[in-house]
Parts: structure tokens; C-alpha cells; sequence
């Protein structure tokens, strides 16, 4: 099951921002115009850290791990009411 980027609030982690204009203005990868929610939901589909890593060289293995696991404590939350 693949997720969006509305099932986590990508803003608290310090690896993303989100600038007016680029890229609709959705959450990304800080310095990047990589989406985050592409990232997890290709790792959550099967892709390896070594695959993330070819199809996305701009990022670092700690970068990639840390969007992963961001995403993953996120998604155990309950939602805020």
C-alpha cells in the first residue's frame, strides 16, 4: 500500500522545505526538487537504499534513511483531532 505526502506532515522534518512556485509548492528534499513521498513509498514498493541512492544521487545514504524513518515513526501516529 503506497501513501501520499497528506498521511505525513513532511514540515517537521528538518530535512524538507516548502517553497512557493516549486514544484507546486509541495513538500521537498531541502536544496532538492525531490518529493519525499517518492522516496518512501518506492522504498515501501521493494527498492533497495542502494537503488534510492542511483535514482537519487543528489541525496546521501543518512538523507535517505532519515526520510524513511521519519515517514515510518509519522504513519504510527494517530492523527491529530
Amino acid at each position: 500500500m503506497t501513501h501520499t505526502d497528506t498521511d505525513i506532515d513532511w514540515l517537521a522534518c528538518e530535512l524538507i522545505e516548502q517553497v512557493p512556485g516549486k514544484v507546486s509548492g509541495r513538500p521537498i528534499v531541502r536544496g532538492t526538487r525531490i518529493l519525499p513521498d517518492a522516496i518512501v513509498d518506492s522504498y515501501d514498493l521493494g527498492e533497495t537504499i542502494d537503488e534510492l541512492l542511483e535514482g537519487f544521487p543528489s541525496l546521501s545514504v543518512v538523507q535517505i534513511r532519515r526520510l524513511i524513518e521519519f515517514a515510518h515513526t509519522q504513519r504510527r501516529q494517530p492523527p491529530n483531532p
